[in-house]
Parts: C-alpha cells; structure tokens; sequence
C-alpha cells in the first residue's frame, strides 16, 4: 500500500470536518439573524444546529482521539443530532417572536 493511498479513516476525517466547517457556518449565520431579528424561533434554530455540529464532532472525539470506539462514537452523535433536530423541529413550531 502506498503512503499517499486514501484509507477509509481518511476520508471520515475530510467529512467530519467539512461538517463541522459547514455545520459552524449555518450556526452562526442562523445565530447572526437571531441577533437582528430577535426572533426566538431563529434561535432555537441556530441552537438546534449547534447541538447537531457538536454531536458530528464528538462523535469524531470520541472515535479518533479517545479511542472509546465507533460505537461510542455513533451513540453520542446518534442521540445529540436527535436532540439538535428536536430543537430545530421546535424552533420551525414556535411562533413567539
């Protein structure tokens, strides 16, 4: 195998951190446009995504650097991006301004 061949952990890498690179971005800009509006159903948004960015990441933490395992790992991020959704899911019902 050469050294410059792409292995699966590669790749899982590249993605976890283009989600966290895009996942970062949706949550500020959500954030930003609570910011102006003041509208709590744009906040409750930018939380949800929040929560569902930091379940992608410790996901990757806890896989990659903590060596707990890919089960661990999927546990966590399987039930923060559950909980992100929830509150995105809230946020798109909520109607008080």
């Amino acid at each position: 195998m050469s050294p410059h061949d792409i292995t699966t952990t590669t790749l899982i890498i590249g993605f976890k951190t283009l989600t966290l690179a895009l996942g970062g971005l949706i949550t500020f800009l959500a954030f930003k446009a609570y910011r102006r509006t003041g509208a709590r159903s744009l906040g409750a948004l930018s939380l949800g995504f929040a929560i569902v960015t930091l379940g992608t990441f410790l996901a990757g933490v806890v896989d990659q650097v903590l060596a707990a395992g890919f089960l661990a790992g999927l546990l966590i991020e399987s039930a923060l991006i559950a909980a992100g959704f929830l509150v995105i899911v809230y946020s798109l019902y909520t109607t008080k301004p």
